[in-house]
């Protein structure tokens, strides 16, 4: 359909403008760009379909065909000026109900349905999403001319059952985006503290988890939708915060997040996408919250629960731990299932189990209990063989995604109390090098510095299974061997020496070709490359690393032992 006909609407009948535009947007229904469209002839429509909305009495199936009209029309990037001006970003505040809630005092406010056509109300909003995504200069202005205002003050009325879910949703889309992009940074804090948003915010998670009990099948997906967007929200308001120090009110906020956390993780939930989609919101939320106050993810255990039968598993030490058994099955889910992507899929579970384990101890020991159970008969089996949560981490040591494989290896110390010697017992050697050569700890084993604060009571609990092998696991490996016979035996003096020149010419060979760059252990226990082999020998000790170059081979974790 050609744009020529849409700036011709004011001289229509409001039936023939409906027609038309009717027209239109079932033409353009799948078209994103108008490469053809020159600003000009862009301005004229838009201007053609604001004048009908303006108009004081235009029915609600006009109103709605031009909001259609304009959003199309919005999905283009180019031009956007012709639908950023003053006249336009007003009226569709207006529109959308924004406007009026933006200039009533925040106590006169009545809790009660839209006064308009909540259809047109929703269409209005979807046309702010794009024009704020798609333009600064629609972003600044929604942020001064009382959008956020508007927005964060309509949050009182969603008590009211007759709001509609899109209503709601598009709300928080559009304050989604006016507290994510870069040109609305200055909204965060003034949403948070001046318009008390945080604290308006999780009165609706509250009343959407009141309304869940409700429900026997628990929360429905608009429900997880509405959930997820106020926390996409809440993720942006305590993004840059200083989690070192916080004042009474907000220590009181963190209390009562976190608790309304625990409860959404409990929530069942009717889609298994909607839950996973809802607890990666949860986790990234999370991260950002000071760690002190994780011990509200955890509660008394309570006898009376009619589950308690079933809750063996998750109690520990008197306190319900199925938040965090929750979160561990989200990240055994993701270790199962995500293949690509592993950064933004594994990277903040693990980041937020680590800030958990790291501060608290209940937490720490649950987790430990969870990921590295004492060993029995696995230890016969490499760490990184098998479907535990222990043999999917061990398996990630070795990954080439830096982020996943240092915040695994980070994870498991952890869990460890940073313990060299349990590290090498859980993962080997091989799998942790790594680690311990970032830490500087291939040479000062169990006597550098620990990070983490941890209680001083020993939890090793080797079972009898362990102990029984435990003289003829390798430690490199991290597995129970049978003893080998010794490949020089029967060789006399001359042949080991001349064994022993063929490999010093090898890894000689691998240097100068830049495959690997070997490496002796220095003072602070951590790798010292070596300018010729030869040095790996000298001074007695002899211990070095073979490390591959960016462009050699990769072998093991950053190099395994290759010395003498």
């Amino acid at each position: 359909m050609e744009f020529s006909e849409l700036k011709k609407l004011n001289g229509c009948s409001e039936a023939e403008a409906v027609a038309t535009l009717e027209k239109f947007v079932t033409a353009n229904s799948q078209t994103f760009t108008f490469p053809s469209l020159e600003l000009d002839l862009k301005k004229e429509c838009v201007e053609s379909i604001l004048t009908w909305l303006k108009k004081p009495k235009v029915s609600a199936k006009m109103s709605i065909a031009c909001l259609q009209a304009f959003r199309i029309i919005s999905r283009d990037k180019n031009n956007m000026q012709a639908l950023t001006n003053e006249n336009a970003l007003t009226t569709l505040n207006k529109v959308a109900g924004i406007q009026d809630y933006a200039t009533q005092d925040v106590d006169d406010i009545a809790v009660s349905v839209l006064p308009t056509d909540q259809a047109v109300v929703v269409e209005a909003q979807k046309c702010l999403c794009n024009v704020i995504f798609n333009s600064i200069e629609a972003q600044r202005f929604c942020c001064k001319s009382g959008c956020v205002d508007g927005v964060v003050q309509r949050l009182k009325t969603y008590g009211d059952p007759e709001v509609q879910f899109d209503v709601k949703f598009f709300d928080m889309r559009i304050l989604f985006l006016l507290t994510a992009l870069p040109a609305c940074i200055e909204t965060r804090p003034r949403v948070r503290y001046e318009l008390h948003g945080f604290t308006y915010l999780m009165e609706v998670l509250d009343l959407t988890l009141r309304d869940a009990e409700s429900q026997t099948s628990g929360l429905t997906d608009q429900q997880v939708e509405l959930c997820a967007e106020i926390l996409k929200i809440l993720f942006n308001l305590t993004i840059s915060m200083e989690k070192k120090s916080v004042d009474e009110e907000e220590e009181a906020h963190f209390m009562r997040l976190v608790s309304i956390l625990h409860d959404l993780l409990m929530c069942t939930i009717m889609s298994k996408d909607k839950q996973d989609d809802l607890q990666s919101h949860i986790v990234n939320l999370l991260i950002n919250i000071p760690p002190d106050f994780y011990e509200e993810l955890l509660a008394p255990m309570v006898e009376e629960d009619e589950r308690a039968s079933e809750r063996q598993d998750i109690e520990f030490d008197g306190k319900n731990m199925e938040a965090i058994w929750v979160i561990l099955q989200f990240l055994n889910h993701r270790l199962s299932t995500t293949s690509k992507n592993m950064k933004e899929n594994l990277a903040p579970i693990l980041h937020c189990l680590c800030e958990a384990c790291r501060h608290n101890h209940a937490i720490r020991k649950y987790c430990r209990l969870k990921v590295l159970p004492p060993l029995r008969g696995e230890v016969k089996r490499l760490p990184e063989d098998g479907d535990s949560l222990r043999n999917k981490l061990c398996k990630l040591l070795t990954s080439p995604v830096t982020e996943v494989k240092d915040l695994v290896a980070h994870f498991l110390f952890i869990l460890c109390k940073e313990s060299v010697n349990r590290m090498v017992k859980y993962t080997g050697y091989g799998n942790c090098a790594g680690l311990l050569a970032q830490f500087g700890l291939l040479k000062l084993g169990d006597s550098g510095q620990r990070k983490g604060d941890y209680s001083s009571n020993s939890e090793d609990s080797d079972t009898e299974e362990y102990r029984d092998l435990k003289d003829e696991v390798n430690p490199v490996t991290g597995r129970w061997e049978p003893e080998k016979r010794d490949p020089m035996e029967g060789m006399t003096d001359e042949q080991k020496e001349y064994e022993a020149e063929r490999l010093i010419d090898a890894i000689d060979k691998l240097q100068r070709q830049g495959i690997i760059q070997p490496c002796r252990i220095g003072e602070d226990g951590k790798p010292v490359p070596v300018e010729h082999v030869l040095e790996l020998v000298q001074g007695g000790e002899g211990a070095g690393v073979g490390k591959p170059t960016e462009d050699g081979a990769k072998g093991g974790d950053d190099g395994n032992a290759e010395g003498n």
